[in-house]
């Protein structure tokens, strides 16, 4: 693939990234859903360019995020997890076998988004309503489901992988060489 497309490409989902997790100002209850969708766009990099090129357009997308997008909640959890996952999925799925990846898959997801509140509120000085509301209670339920959504992202994912390498790949191909 030559320079140029390369370039394209980590523009256009650069751009759509962002117009993406931008667009949780007008849908505010996508806080969540905005950001993993701009994370499945970084998929299309590691499949047809490499790890380093994602992991470019990840930095970028990010510092933009941080910068320009007005719910930083949402710029965090693309920051923290989800702009980066497609490409440790890849390396992970690659190098472990099914039972670990499984496992290790499960507690960067866990680790990264207790950083993320972490940060969220002790250093942004962002309250989280729920853990107000119920307490030190809340904390093991909100984990316990976004585990549960994060195993349904990870299949899902890998579903549209396995749905772009075998239909749309070949769309893509024509236009970008």
């Amino acid at each position: 693939m030559k320079q140029s497309s390369k370039c394209a490409i980590g523009g256009i989902v650069s751009a759509l990234s962002l117009v993406l997790m931008i667009s949780v100002a007008v849908v505010p209850f996508l806080t969540y859903a905005l950001p993993a969708v701009a994370g499945v766009l970084i998929v299309f990099i590691v499949v047809e360019i490499d790890k380093k090129w994602a992991f470019g357009v990840f930095s970028a997308v990010a510092i933009l995020a941080f910068l320009l997008v007005p719910d930083k909640e949402v710029a965090m959890m693309y920051i923290a997890f989800f702009g980066y996952y497609p490409i440790i999925k890849a390396i992970l799925e690659s190098k472990l076998p099914v039972v670990l990846d499984w496992i290790v898959k499960v507690l960067i997801f866990n680790l990264t988004m207790v950083a993320a509140y972490l940060v969220l509120i002790y250093l942004m000085g962002i309250s989280v309503d729920e853990i107000t509301e119920y307490g030190i209670i809340a904390v093991p339920m909100l984990l316990g489901a976004g585990t549960v959504a994060f195993i349904a992202y990870d299949i899902a994912l890998t579903r549209i992988i396995s749905l772009y390498l075998i239909k749309w790949r070949k769309y893509f191909k024509r236009y970008f060489k």
